[in-house]
């Protein structure tokens, strides 16, 4: 039977480390995920106000689509792309990036797809003057990465909002019985609600391991209207609204079944978020893929098992992030 890694975190993949970094009198914030070495990476785009960074290269036939170096997700709106800059930083200092032309004094490239939370109107003081804080805390969250991970408010989900409720940094893992592991970290800004109306059963409920997102179940007489969209935010504004997230497997894969994975994987959103992919939403998902595992059987099958095992892994990340917020 399928069972959560040691850390329930994204990091249960071999090779995968995460940075996370705060500034909290902005109250805003960085996570960068790191894999030991270029990985495979494709992106989904499923909100109607996205903001990201190089994600064009993460198309099929792309140059660096499995040159990736690493994934940020940030906070700050358009000004977190930034993070990036900082993240490319720490990367270059390592020797690390794409070597179109390798030779002496010709530094490599850092591929370093990006997206963006809004988080500019949650209090934070964000008067920084000329230079944002965002590069600077993309070199930390880059220079702090490790196994370890905090969940609920910290890195690019410290300042964020789900709902109406406190929304936050989330993750989660699954292992196989035969070996594979599929990981998922998420920052949930999300204008729709994580909660069953009337109910403080997360909608992905169903997902739940050992109780770690506490719990909580519907009652057997727990209906409400299709209308009701319980504890969403009252007032959505385009660009403010955004579940960003990673998930890491470690299948051998190709470029295309990555994109299958990835597109399946959205599923996860619309099981914890209700409602998800809105105009005001940017919502983003990256999957990247370490190819460390063969994988076995019927292609086709064995896709389809790794894109709902990923849909699922994610749904349990955004129900943690915010359980995580909220003690």
């Amino acid at each position: 039977m399928a069972k959560p890694g040691l850390r329930n975190l994204i990091t249960d993949v071999d090779g995968v480390l995460v940075g996370q970094a705060e500034d909290l009198q902005a109250c805003t914030g960085v996570t960068v995920i790191v894999p030991d070495r270029p990985v495979m990476g494709t992106v989904c785009v499923a909100g109607g106000g996205p903001g990201t960074r190089e994600s064009d290269v993460l198309s099929a036939g792309r140059l660096v689509s499995d040159s990736i170096d690493a994934i940020c997700l940030s906070g700050g709106s358009a000004f977190g792309l930034a993070a990036a800059d900082g993240v490319m930083a720490g990367l270059k200092a390592e020797g690390r990036g794409f070597a179109l032309v390798p030779r002496p004094g010709v530094p490599a490239t850092p591929i370093v797809p990006t997206a963006i939370l809004y988080d500019l109107a949650n209090g934070g003081d964000k008067e920084w003057g000329d230079v944002a804080p965002y590069a600077a805390l993309g070199r930390n969250a880059f220079d702090s990465a490790g196994k370890g991970v905090v969940l609920g408010k910290a890195g690019a989900g410290l300042g964020a909002q789900a709902g109406a409720a406190p929304g936050g940094t989330g993750s989660a893992s699954i292992v196989t019985n035969d070996g594979l592991t599929i990981g998922a970290i998420a920052a949930v800004n999300s204008f729709g609600s994580v909660r069953i109306p009337g109910s403080d059963a997360f909608w992905a409920w169903p997902f739940e391991i050992a109780g770690e997102f506490g719990g909580a179940r519907p009652g057997a007489d727990t209906m409400f209207d299709p209308e009701d969209w319980g504890a969403a935010k009252a007032n959505p504004t385009p660009r403010e609204n955004t579940t960003i997230a990673c998930i890491a497997i470690d299948a051998m894969v190709s470029h295309d079944e990555l994109q299958r994975i990835a597109q399946m994987s959205l599923a996860g959103m619309a099981r914890a978020i209700r409602p998800v992919f809105a105009p005001t939403d940017g919502d983003v998902v990256f999957v990247i893929s370490t190819q460390a595992r063969p994988v076995e059987g019927s292609r086709p099958l064995a896709i389809a098992r790794l894109g709902e095992l990923a849909a699922g892994t994610l749904a349990r990340a955004i129900a943690r992030g915010v359980y995580e917020a909220e003690r």
